[in-house]
């Protein structure tokens, strides 16, 4: 094992990281684990397997949450701080200048790009839906779940919507599981679960508390609406897209909220940071505050969580009823997914057959011919232009 690296040594290597990492959450997974693993010798791939697994558990960006995890395991709290803030201060960076530097434009040439953009988006997502459901979707309760929520958020759009099918859909995986491991559920019972109750209070009391008290200024219900949305995101960062459709108080215009999904997409670094550009937009005054803290408050659940119960991983991961229940809250996502596909992405993308063209080419360059996205921006863009409306 390597020599315990200097904080700045943490930051340094992933402030790196976070300038070259394009690609998504499971690219970034994958650099993780060429940098810390082969190159840097930080921790051994058993010990990053468990590290990953536990991150795809528990809600929140799950490759910002391995580089948190490393860096905590490798530098303390101090380390995983270092690690977040270098990861993430690329695209930080990136996104917030877009938010600031386009507000107000309605030129032609920035419409022309912004449906670019937008077409972009369908293509990204429906990649993001099928491959989910690959995944996720593999028996018949599964393969329901996810219908029945998409068809519910169609139904009914609305938070109340989410919340309720997020946690039938888990109850749901949790009793069929439950039915088919019962004589062995009190044996497994026994195995102790160390959880860090501080940060897991704290957590519980800003999930709580901050619906309570978000009347009290505008600031505590912008805090409010990004970190309910990090403490609630299973399935990566595309499920962000629907969650905070539904969770901001205050919602940006659709052309804009699509152009900083698109954009999320082809910066390097988390996707998370689709939260800078939206704290900046709905805080115009104070732009760079608002950007600070909507990305503080979206990534803070998932780090709270890690410190929470990175000692009680084996111990949870050992129990089939919880392992159930995830099973049934990623089949959600995936229908969460579907949903926003329809709406806000394509409804407001797609006007004329020209648009469906592009889209349908866009797909097949990601899937078939693996085009970077970041690619796929500069074309979309560039069509954006040429099918201008």
């Amino acid at each position: 094992m390597a020599s315990i690296p200097t904080i700045w040594e943490i930051f340094r290597q992933f402030f790196w990281l976070g300038c070259i990492s394009f690609g998504g959450p499971a690219a970034h997974i994958g650099y993780f684990r060429t940098t810390f693993v082969e190159r840097l010798h930080w921790l051994d791939d058993k010990a990053y397997a468990s590290l990953v697994a536990l991150c795809q558990f528990l809600p929140g960006p799950a490759s910002s949450q391995v580089g948190f995890s490393i860096g905590l395991r490798r530098g303390g709290l101090a380390g995983g701080i270092a690690a977040f803030v270098g990861f993430t201060l690329p695209s930080f960076v990136l996104m917030f200048a877009l938010a600031v530097s386009t507000t107000g434009n309605t030129s032609g040439l920035f419409s022309g790009i912004v449906s670019g953009l937008k077409l972009l988006a369908i293509v990204v997502v429906a990649d993001a839906v099928v491959s989910m459901f690959r995944t996720f979707c593999k028996d018949t309760l599964t393969v329901t779940i996810a219908v029945l929520t998409a068809m519910s958020l169609w139904l009914v759009p609305d938070l109340w919507t989410q919340l309720i099918v997020l946690a039938a859909a888990a109850l749901a995986g949790f009793t069929a599981v439950t039915r088919h491991t019962a004589g062995t559920q009190s044996i497994q019972a026994l195995t102790p679960i160390r959880v860090n109750w501080l940060p897991l209070g704290i957590f519980i009391a800003l999930f709580t508390g901050l619906p309570l008290l978000a009347f009290l200024s505008g600031w505590l219900s912008l805090f409010d609406d990004f970190f309910r949305t990090g403490s609630l995101v299973f399935g990566g960062g595309h499920v962000v897209l629907p969650l905070l459709q539904q969770m901001l108080t205050e919602v940006p215009d659709t052309d804009r909220f699509l152009l900083g999904y698109a954009a999320a997409q082809a910066v390097p670094g988390p996707m998370f940071t689709l939260a800078t550009f939206l704290g900046a937009e709905v805080s115009p005054g104070a732009a760079i505050s608002g950007a600070l803290l909507a990305t503080l408050a979206i990534f803070l659940p998932g780090f709270l969580l890690i410190l929470a119960l990175q000692g009680a991983w084996e111990a949870l991961a050992a129990r089939p009823s919880v392992t159930g229940a995830i099973s049934g809250l990623n089949a959600a996502v995936v229908g969460l997914l579907m949903a926003a596909l329809y709406y806000p992405v394509f409804s407001n993308a797609v006007a004329v057959p020209a648009d469906m063209a592009l889209v349908l080419g866009g797909y097949m360059l990601l899937t078939r011919l693996k085009l970077p996205v970041v690619w796929l921006v500069v074309l979309f863009a560039v069509a954006g232009l040429v099918v201008v409306r």
